[in-house]
């Protein structure tokens, strides 16, 4: 793929993001609830590494700043940079790779428990507890039913992404 239409695909996926992550999710103090994770993802599955860290700093970072919950916190844009890097290194598909069904699916599986458990459990409570001074177990606890419920979504909704948009992509770009 050209860097040109990288670029460009990577805009697209940066102001997706923005939108998903500020304008349609559900945030509270210690609770988020967004489909942000989709172009993260696909970023990750189409760009690779470099621009899905990318992407995912920017996002957090113009969001944070354009459009706040709160004051802007850097740990959870470093956060966002863990994430976008864990998922690139993990669903990168370099041109003329493919993919076989069960492969992407080992691959989503293994990316999202990764993010969903170190970075959004452990290291995201962690930055809520210096934040806000509540018990880290308990910030914890109150994490890890809505991460368990977003695995199978997060799972499901790249999988299908991933076959809808894989001859789109394979024939533009």
């Amino acid at each position: 793929m050209k860097k040109s239409k990288k670029i460009i695909l990577a805009a697209m996926l940066l102001a997706l993001l923005i939108i998903l992550s500020r304008f349609i999710s559900i945030e509270t103090q210690f609770l988020v609830i967004s489909f942000s994770f989709v172009p993260i993802m696909m970023s990750a599955i189409w760009l690779g590494p470099k621009y899905s860290t990318l992407i995912a700093v920017l996002g957090d970072f113009i969001g944070a700043i354009l459009f706040p919950f709160g004051t802007y916190f850097p740990g959870f844009t470093i956060s966002a940079g863990i994430s976008g890097f864990i998922y690139g290194i993990c669903l990168y598909q370099k041109e003329n790779q493919e993919f076989s069904n069960k492969s992407i699916l080992l691959r989503l599986c293994l990316s999202s428990v990764l993010v969903l458990g170190i970075v959004n459990i452990l290291i995201t409570s962690y930055w809520l507890h210096m934040l806000y001074g509540n018990a880290y177990l308990v910030i914890i606890s109150t994490r890890v039913l809505t991460q368990v419920i977003m695995l199978p979504v997060q799972i499901i909704t790249i999988y299908v992404l991933y076959k809808f948009t894989k001859p789109i992509m394979d024939k533009y770009l």
